[in-house]
């Protein structure tokens, strides 16, 4: 293969590769309210059992 030609062919795979890691680092950065928002989520429904589930209390003599 032409030197050139191969330069050009790594030239235009490393432009996809430059274009494809940022659409990656931009959907990463939308999807972390999500994460938020499952794990407050969690939180909540964890709080929520707790208070729904009766306390057994120890009765001293």
């Amino acid at each position: 293969m032409d030197p050139e030609t191969h330069r050009a062919l790594h030239r235009l795979r490393a432009a996809d590769l430059h274009a494809q890691a940022e659409a990656h680092r931009l959907a990463a950065r939308i999807r972390q309210p999500h994460h938020i928002r499952s794990r407050l989520g969690w939180t909540l429904v964890e709080v929520g059992l707790r208070l729904a589930t009766p306390r057994t209390t120890a009765l001293a003599h």
